[in-house]
């Protein structure tokens, strides 16, 4: 009874703050999966440094938009010129009430909801959300379990889709819960930007080159030149400025990861494959029940992370550092020696883009609504903990709104001439000849940056 009063009373808490207004701009979202079979997916904020401990606010999607939520499954989230793109595998969980939708578009700075789309495909056949990247102002891509999905940004409309990147399983429209269908064969999972051209990892074919003025692939780089048989796990760019892939057993999507990183230069786009040193595991992957993986690079330094274990699906233990220019791997985070039994749980863990702090959410076991947040420094040292109310969240990603890749002040042609409106934290209009000293939102077009007046 106690513990129920607790979750009752830290939830109204939480509201009660968001009520007189969050900077949505200056902490860290959590993209959470959620209770499958009981719930939509949710997304937690958090400001690691609220001077008084407040926090944590819980289920914003719902909270500044009340009657809507997001879809079931929702694994991705990504800001881009100044809108935030959730991607979730269906539009609707069985055991929820509200239609939410595969993608979802908000304001990055409000959160209130422009548009929700509940079919990626057109004729409404399946094509489960994997992710998103920008593209331009105007245009963005869905990677999906069938294909690559042309996003009209403006519209908020598919208009079409990527030449080359179909699952060439096709789409048999079996249920999710099925691993013999085809929507766990040839998926299409993280993408990158880089050097002008979009890369993104096909689960069957490897990492697709795609020319994003013809809309078309036009070239695939195998992941076999590392090994025969070898299959793609995920695609991150690294301050260095070349992209680094994980490395698959197989393309069966059974997890299983081999000791390689590739290496890519996006312009000339010459590779070199790197062996790790032995005792090392390779960034863990998953296809099957397909998350963006652990799997990420520093945005200050030449380091990347991941999360490594011998059953790349469950063993969340290790926690390893990269040095790009020294080839230097290190174990920075051993949960192993520890007392209490935390696992990091599936995807959840990347590096803040201006601290190069790592956040990662970890968990007992799946059957323990029992979820904390840690923030780690650079080197792996524990900072400090944030536990939440109990609840199934099963987290799956931290987003930052700080990242320099969100294209948040990306100028576009149609509105860098429009004249900027000032919004306060609410998303409420403000006269900015009478507007109070404080912290405000200036939105032109579809770009917004916060300000201090």
């Amino acid at each position: 009874m106690n513990r129920i009063l607790s979750m009752i009373l830290g939830t109204c808490a939480a509201f009660a703050v968001q009520a007189a207004g969050v900077d949505y701009t200056s902490g860290v979202f959590i993209v959470n999966e959620d209770w499958y079979g009981h719930q939509n997916s949710t997304m937690n904020y958090i400001l690691p440094d609220d001077p008084e401990g407040n926090y944590w606010h819980y289920r914003v999607i719902q909270t500044e938009n009340p009657g809507k939520e997001l879809g079931c499954t929702n694994q991705y989230g990504a800001i881009w010129n100044g809108r935030f793109y959730l991607i979730a595998k269906q539009a609707k969980d069985g055991g929820a009430s509200i239609t939410g939708g595969r993608i979802t578009v908000a304001d990055a700075t409000t959160l209130k909801i422009i548009k929700q789309i509940e079919n990626i495909a057109p004729d409404g056949s399946q094509c489960d959300g994997r992710g998103f990247v920008g593209v331009s102002a105007s245009k963005g891509y869905v990677s999906t379990s069938n294909g690559i999905w042309i996003l009209d940004l403006n519209k908020i409309e598919i208009t079409g889709k990527v030449k080359g990147s179909e699952n060439t399983s096709g789409s048999d429209d079996k249920p999710n819960t099925d691993p013999s269908g085809s929507l766990y064969h040839g998926q299409c999972g993280s993408m990158v930007l880089a050097a002008g051209k979009v890369f993104a990892a096909h689960q069957s074919e490897g990492l697709l080159v795609i020319d994003p003025d013809a809309d078309e692939v036009t070239q695939v780089i195998s992941p076999e030149l590392v090994q025969d048989g070898a299959g793609i796990g995920s695609v991150v760019l690294g301050s260095d400025d070349n992209l680094w892939v994980s490395i698959a057993g197989g393309t069966d999507g059974r997890g299983s990861a081999l000791p390689y990183l590739l290496r890519i230069d996006p312009k000339s786009l010459d590779t070199s494959v790197i062996k790790l040193p032995d005792g090392v595991y390779g960034p863990s992957n998953s296809w099957y029940a397909w998350t963006p993986d652990a799997f990420c690079a520093s945005e200050q330094e030449h380091t990347l992370y991941w999360k490594g274990g011998a059953n790349t699906w469950f063993s969340g233990k290790y926690v390893y550092r990269y040095n790009i220019d020294t080839n230097e791997c290190s174990l920075i985070i051993n949960l192993e020696e520890e007392d209490v039994d935390w696992k990091i749980y599936g995807c959840s863990m990347r590096v803040h883009p201006e601290t190069d702090e790592i956040y990662m959410s970890v968990y007992h076991d799946f059957q323990d609504p029992t979820y904390v947040l840690r923030r780690y420094n650079a080197s792996g040292t524990l900072i400090k903990e944030y536990p939440m109310i109990s609840n199934y969240w099963f987290p799956s990603l931290p987003v930052f709104p700080q990242s320099k890749y969100s294209g948040i002040s990306l100028p576009s042609p149609d509105t860098e001439n429009v004249a900027p409106e000032l919004f306060d934290l609410q998303g409420r209009r403000v006269n900015r000849a009478t507007a109070r000293p404080g912290i405000y939102i200036e939105r032109r077009g579809t770009t917004s940056r916060k300000i201090i007046l």
